[in-house]
């Protein structure tokens, strides 16, 4: 054990010194990516890529009321599934924590946290079904948002992401690998357009690369991309939010579509998409429904999704601009709720008590709520459970080496009988 060097102000010493080091046996993964351990009994140790398995030598620099963080001094004994890291500047850079676990193991254990997840903070036990893997595992994102800091003596230093663990310190990263081959080959001449004109930015800025469907890399907000989903062709402007997995996507929208549509002989007949953004889910499901309607509060989105309409000549589905105080009031009247089917793809932070409130009142047959953060979408099943219970619970890995995914849970109005043999 080394001796512990001179705390930070504040640092609280029990139960362990500033740098004081341990041994530990690391038994799972954290939400956030990192070994979980527990040693003298069950105080909780986190160690950022460590391995479930592995015994570790870990170093304390903080000590919270019921855990401690350490960095991970030396792995003592491999997990099996560790596996060299494709980029060289993995475990300082912030963006990936899963580059040094098999990609298998890292599906296995996404199942196993939204699974946690889905018990802890919606008290339910429900069977999640395997995590449907990315075709890709590298040069995978369609979009990157480099960042840098605002210049000193018109000079800039790095452009590129956080530090990993830390809030305000960037990491110079000249080639991403995770991000497209097309991203990469832009990314260095762009980086030298911006230190070419470093002085004349007052401040910080963030840089936008993201990938069309033609392979051209745009890097303005407001330039037009486009994307071709399952045969849906899509434009939209390039500082618009859409996923950027292009390679998962087809599988990703036909989940959606299936979940919504019901089974063969009893299917539902009316979607709705309620935050259909550029419309994504409500396009490329429509071909299955008699109508389909998008709703999005903001008129812009709206606007595209119309464009996008057309430009495939899909004709039997409407988007409309709705009030967020009475969202579902564009399809009442016309769409028979029991024969509904809504989708809903919340930002992060998920839904609202009073959108969860509206759609209970509007009572749709089926449910399919769609999430990158399994956290707030178990906390609004909560909501939901007085009417719908759980159908079908189905993760998507839409980001792999990272602990992000994509989490796909149907629900059904309680009292029909749809549910999967032998699931409650």
């Amino acid at each position: 054990m080394s001796t512990p060097t001179s705390a930070p102000r504040g640092f609280h010493a029990e139960p362990f010194a500033y740098h004081e080091e341990i041994e530990m046996t690391i038994d799972s993964l954290g939400n956030l990516g990192q070994g979980v351990g527990r040693v003298n009994g069950d105080w909780v140790v986190f160690v950022p890529f460590a391995l479930p398995g592995e015994r570790v030598r870990a170093r304390i620099f903080r000590n919270a009321p019921n855990y401690s963080d350490a960095d991970l001094v030396e792995v003592l004994d491999p997990s099996p599934d560790r596996v060299e890291p494709f980029c060289r500047l993995f475990g300082e850079c912030g963006g990936c924590q899963y580059q040094h676990l098999a990609y298998p193991a890292q599906l296995d254990w996404k199942q196993r946290q939204v699974e946690e997840v889905l018990e802890r903070l919606a008290g339910l036990s429900f069977a999640v079904n395997p995590v449907i893997a990315s075709p890709r595992q590298d040069h995978y994102r369609s979009k990157i948002t480099p960042h840098f800091k605002k210049p000193r003596q018109g000079k800039i230093d790095a452009i590129g992401f956080l530090l990993h663990g830390r809030r305000q310190q960037l990491l110079d990263v000249p080639l991403c690998p995770i991000a497209s081959e097309a991203i990469n080959e832009r990314l260095p001449t762009l980086r030298r357009e911006i230190h070419t004109i470093a002085g004349t930015y007052k401040k910080g800025a963030t840089l936008l690369l993201r990938e069309s469907a033609d392979g051209t890399v745009l890097t303005e907000n407001t330039d037009i991309c486009e994307a071709e989903v399952d045969g849906v062709r899509f434009n939209f402007p390039a500082g618009e939010f859409f996923q950027n997995n292009p390679h998962i996507l087809p599988a990703f929208t036909a989940h959606v579509a299936r979940q919504a549509r019901g089974e063969e002989g009893d299917r539902f007949d009316y979607l709705v998409d309620a935050y259909c953004g550029s419309g994504l889910f409500c396009l490329t499901a429509a071909r299955h429904f008699r109508e389909a309607a998008g709703i999005e509060i903001s008129e812009a989105a709206i606007a595209w999704a119309q464009r996008n309409a057309e430009q495939n000549g899909i004709t039997n589905c409407r988007f409309q601009a709705g009030d967020a105080h009475a969202i579902f009031d564009t399809v009442r009247g016309d769409f028979d709720p029991a024969r509904t089917a809504v989708v809903i793809d919340p930002p992060r932070k998920g839904s609202t008590a009073e959108f969860l409130d509206q759609l209970l009142a509007f009572g749709p047959g089926r449910i399919v709520y769609v999430s990158c953060n399994p956290a707030t979408q178990m906390r609004d099943l909560q909501h939901l459970a007085s009417a719908y219970r759980l159908r079908d619970v189905q993760p998507f890995d839409l980001f792999p080496q990272t602990r992000h995914l994509e989490c796909v849970v149907t629900l059904e109005r309680a009292g029909q009988d749809r549910r999967k043999p032998g699931q409650d």
